[in-house]
């Protein structure tokens, strides 16, 4: 009987030793894995912040000379001075990212070539301006090399972000795989014990004792795994509640900022050509009456596009006049881009700041969704307060799709449900293919003001 029982021991410790050594392995493996794809995520994110600062350091170039060109006043030449300046800085940074055996050095060879090309144009306009050769400058400041030049730039700029993006993205599919051969370490430790458990159970009564006693340890171990795993969760969840608020932060951080300096730039720029008009008092070809109004007419754009991207970013009609106001003004806004028409049925509800957020950012995906995949013609978007709780539908007379062939990549849905469940409230996806879909999401009472 107990030499029976022996070899079962043996196999139980063995069993133990080997699912503790793969344990080890898989997360000495997921994490020199995920520190490496951190470490990746991190350049990419420099790179990006990098080449994003040289456009805005050409851009504040730009502006400044053309300002200077425009007035002829000086002070327009200190934001151009110091975007010069800072030009070179963030070229060399991207040189030492992108070395010589880089894909992407070639690009960004391109890239500081058209740079240069563009600040030697503004250099030779603002030296032609001091020297009071205005024929001269006025001709180099009306043609399109300058456009050209930074059409390249912005293009070969774009080239190196989605290239430093995709980078990013590999990455992350890294660490999720390091995530998920963590997940298969503690499940085959924890399907090792249980097989132990079971080998104990089948001793003989001479070893009862020592059974019952490993059965004890095995639970405590188990109990070890089960409040390990439900902390990991708890804190996996807290991460991307905490990313979500770093994200809406940064979102109003860089709105402020547009609206501060970008919009001051603008407006100054419009300021000063119709100064330009009013002191030429109309005696000027018909030429450079229509460049001016081109001009004009572009300074608008830029400031469309400026408000338009800010309200993206952070939407001033939710403090401002409320939640429902701003679905109303957010669906008819997106009625106009897309033609897709839209009817509202919302209920006046009271919520707190982050809840209003949680659903305006709702509805907002929830149409972005529509208008990229659904080819619907119709939307309806009802909020109502049922006392207890507040729900808010957004339905579409689309192509559909089936909910069980969601990918979990589709990170869309996945963003929306983490969101709604942050609030604490319940996010329902129902959809058949060629019969639409709805998006019902339920928040509590609790999440109200």
């Amino acid at each position: 009987m107990r030499s029976f029982s022996i070899p079962k021991m043996a196999i139980s410790l063995g069993l133990a030793l080997m699912a503790a050594c793969i344990l080890i392995g898989i997360n000495e493996t997921g994490f020199n894995q995920s520190t490496a794809a951190l470490d990746d995520i991190a350049e990419a994110s420099r790179t990006r912040a990098s080449l994003n600062r040289v456009l805005q350091h050409v851009l504040d170039a730009e502006t400044g000379s053309r300002g200077y060109l425009l007035t002829g006043d000086p002070r327009y030449l200190e934001p151009y001075n110091a975007a010069v300046a800072e030009i070179g800085a963030q070229l060399d940074a991207l040189r030492r990212i992108y070395g010589p055996g880089a894909d992407e050095y070639a690009i960004l060879a391109q890239l500081t070539h058209n740079v240069q090309r563009k600040l030697a144009e503004m250099d030779l306009s603002v030296r032609m301006r001091k020297q009071g050769n205005d024929d001269a400058w006025k001709f180099v400041l009306m043609t399109d090399v300058g456009k050209e030049q930074m059409d390249a730039i912005r293009g070969q700029a774009t080239r190196l972000i989605n290239a430093a993006t995709a980078r990013m993205e590999v990455s992350q599919v890294q660490v999720r795989r390091s995530l998920m051969l963590s997940r298969i370490g503690i499940a085959a430790v924890a399907m090792a014990g249980l097989l132990a458990f079971y080998l104990y159970l089948r001793q003989t009564t001479a070893l009862e004792l020592a059974g019952e006693q490993q059965q004890k340890v095995l639970q405590q171990e188990r109990d070890l795994l089960e409040r390990q795993v439900r902390e990991r969760t708890a804190t996996l969840a807290e991460l991307a509640t905490h990313l979500q608020q770093v994200r809406e932060e940064e979102r109003g951080h860089l709105a402020r900022e547009l609206h501060d300096e970008l919009g001051a730039l603008l407006t100054a720029a419009k300021l000063d050509v119709a100064r330009l008009k009013s002191r030429l008092g109309g005696q000027f070809t018909p030429e450079i009456a229509e460049r001016l109004q081109h001009l004009t007419e572009a300074l608008n754009s830029g400031i469309a596009l400026k408000r338009r991207i800010i309200e993206d970013l952070r939407p001033s009609s939710l403090s401002n006049l409320g939640l429902t106001a701003s679905l109303e003004i957010l669906a008819r806004e997106f009625s106009d881009r897309s033609g897709v028409e839209i009817t509202t049925e919302l209920e006046p509800v009271e919520l707190d700041e982050s809840s209003q957020l949680t659903v305006y950012r709702l509805v907002q995906e929830s149409l972005t969704n529509v208008g990229k995949y659904a080819e619907a013609g119709h939307v309806e978007i009802t909020v109502q307060n049922h006392g207890n709780h507040v729900e808010v539908d957004i339905h579409d007379d689309g192509k559909g799709f089936d909910v069980a062939d969601i990918r979990s990549s589709t990170y869309g849905l996945a963003g929306m449900r983490h969101r709604v469940e942050a609030a604490g409230g319940r996010l329902t996806v129902i959809s058949t293919p060629g019969k639409g879909s709805r998006i019902s999401a339920v928040l509590p009472r609790a999440a109200a003001a």
